[in-house]
């Protein structure tokens, strides 16, 4: 049986990052599993400009590591300690993907340039493009790989080990052919995104699977599994359309059963949808305070899929409203476009006149949006909660350590781009912890799989089931009633599951194991939504029975969750620790003898 200090799971931008930073503090006996090395969200995804939130480091702007933790802890549901974490270690964790080679602009004195992001009161967002988080995975990866860091490779962990309440190994299938391997190790820091495969709207890539339930059966809590981003996105190419995409205007059209075309915006708002329509570019998310404004546009789309008509963005023709020109715009979107130079023509000439990469990465996909409609709906995008980690980011299992959308770090609502920064903050935090503490265990891991039922598979229908229902009642728009149905069911499935997942071979038993993940991610998530309902409400992202928020002051509560029983606890203050240069000095004497 191989043994290693530490098993890293997932090839994202927090996995990567986690090994690299390990090896560079001299913990060098690690490797890295994953189900695929070209999967998963950091490399499959992005945006119209894809960004990275950091303190600022441009222009006559001040900023400050506490004021940059306040807007992180401002979001609500955030625990203090993250907050000061990320924003503490913001600068070092961009300069070092900088010194990879990650092309972030910046004057030619050093200034790296940056803008205001949503829920950002300063310009501290940039980016490196549409594909910033692939940029950073290919530099991270090119650092592991020069390094000679062990990656197992088309292997799905599916159990990791414990004895008394702290990691001994990882038992991992082959994606190939479902042979069982077993590793003995003392750490595990788990990397593999979000819980994606929940939703059946969803702009995940098809690639990403999360693993939220290989934490949930290692006896880890959760943290805010109720708060989620969602954002109106294509569905037959996975993306992301806020940005330019919105801000050229492109037409809403919904078309029933016989073909029959509405611009179902146009008719319920009149000229008022254009400019709802280009404040979507940046206010993307769904959001319960904007629903007699942007977010009005989400519930249109929903509502016109529920009933069962098809819902496309098409850019060939302007949308109504525009017949007399662009003077009947509000004066932001009028002034957006003049500047831009695109007050001219149809929605694709003006999306190729001000982004022609948005343009060319749909064409790359075989969507050429200069003849082609996108199909839409309202999808989930990231979850804000995940797995309930500490400052160090290590769970309440020892040795189990959660970094990158995987953790719990977020609340009801973060900057822009403070996922991409969080990857690489957790990452390192746990990073160094593993190599200050160093455990060293010998215990050997046992593992066997389940009893396994093989026959004519269920496991594809059982997941579109879940899948369906998830994005039904639990998705922005959530319906208590329809929830606790569900979760009554997934229950069920959860707690016979050996006997009620059917598979038809060995290589299917990846899929045997993504499906049970799935069921008991789903199970906490519903957990969750369910007790924040009823204690909550209306809040964030989550549009409860209908009803509108009544809730003045940000959140100042946090949701964790065991396994399916859920409850409201307060969030931890943000720290005021010691500062003062001799202490602090004296300490690190200290530590290094």
């Amino acid at each position: 049986m191989k043994r290693y200090s530490t098993l890293i799971i997932g090839t994202g931008c927090a996995g990567y990052n986690a090994a690299d930073r390990l090896y560079g503090l001299g913990v060098k006996d690690i490797a890295i599993v994953t189900e695929g090395r070209l999967m998963g969200t950091s490399r499959n995804t992005g945006s119209d400009k894809q960004t990275y939130y950091k303190l600022s480091l441009c222009g006559r702007e001040g900023d400050s590591v506490r004021e940059l933790a306040e807007t992180l802890y401002s979001g609500g549901g955030v625990s203090g300690e993250h907050a000061l974490a990320e924003a503490a270690y913001s600068t070092r964790c961009f300069m070092r993907l900088v010194e990879l080679g990650v092309p972030f602009p910046h004057n030619e004195y050093g200034e790296y340039a940056g803008y205001k992001t949503d829920h950002d009161p300063r310009t501290r967002a940039t980016s490196a493009g549409p594909l910033t988080s692939k940029y950073m995975t290919e530099a991270l990866e090119r650092s592991v790989l020069e390094r000679g860091i062990e990656i197992i490779d088309d292997s799905l962990a599916v159990k990791i080990i414990t004895e008394n309440n702290s990691v001994t190994g990882v038992a991992c299938v082959s994606t190939l052919t479902g042979e069982l391997t077993v590793y003995a190790c003392d750490n595990v820091i788990l990397c593999t995104g979000g819980p994606a495969g929940i939703y059946e709207n969803t702009v995940y890539p098809e690639s990403q699977h999360g693993s939220t339930g290989l934490a949930i059966d290692a006896g880890a809590l959760l943290a805010n599994m109720e708060e989620w981003q969602y954002g109106i996105a294509s569905t037959d190419f996975r993306w992301n359309l806020s940005g330019t995409y919105q801000q050229v205007l492109p037409r809403y059209v919904s078309i029933d059963e016989n073909g029959v075309e509405r611009e179902f915006l146009f008719d319920a708002l009149g000229n008022n949808s254009l400019g709802l329509i280009f404040l979507k570019g940046y206010q993307w998310p769904f959001d319960t305070r904007k629903t007699d404004g942007s977010s009005q546009i989400d519930l249109y789309v929903s509502e016109q899929i529920k009933r069962g008509r098809r819902v496309y963005l098409d850019y060939t023709k302007n949308p109504k409203g525009l017949e007399n020109g662009f003077d009947v715009l509000p004066d932001e979107a009028h002034e957006y476009l003049k500047r831009s130079g695109a007050l001219f023509g149809t929605p694709i000439q003006r999306l190729r006149k001000m982004n022609e990469g948005a343009y060319e990465l749909y064409y790359g996909h075989g969507i050429d949006l200069e003849k082609d409609r996108l199909r839409i709906a309202v999808c989930a995008q990231h979850c804000n909660g995940g797995v309930d980690v500490d400052e160090n980011w290590q769970t309440r299992v020892k040795g189990l350590y959660c970094a990158g959308e995987a953790a719990g770090t977020f609340g009801v609502y973060r900057p822009g781009g403070s996922a991409l920064n969080s990857t690489q903050v957790g990452s390192l935090r746990a990073a160094e912890h593993i190599a200050k503490i160093r455990k060293t265990g010998k215990t050997d891991p046992d593992y066997s799989l389940p009893d396994i039922k093989y026959g004519v598979s269920n496991a594809d229908e059982i997941l579109s089931e879940i899948r369906s229902g998830m994005s039904r009642c639990a998705d922005f728009d959530r319906n208590v009633s329809e929830m606790k149905e569900l979760l009554a069911k997934v229950s069920d499935l959860c707690d016979g599951f050996e006997d009620k997942a059917v598979i038809s071979g060995k290589t299917e038993i990846p899929a045997y194991f993504r499906l049970y993940d799935t069921a008991v991610t789903a199970r906490a998530v519903l957990s969750a939504m369910i007790t924040s309902a009823g204690q909550i409400g209306t809040h964030g992202s989550a549009l409860v029975d209908g009803k509108p928020n009544l809730q003045t002051d940000v959140r100042k509560t946090r949701t964790l969750t065991d396994k399916d029983v859920s409850k409201i606890v307060p969030a931890t203050p943000l720290p005021d620790p010691e500062l003062w240069f001799e202490t602090l000095l004296a300490r690190q004497r200290n530590d290094k003898k």
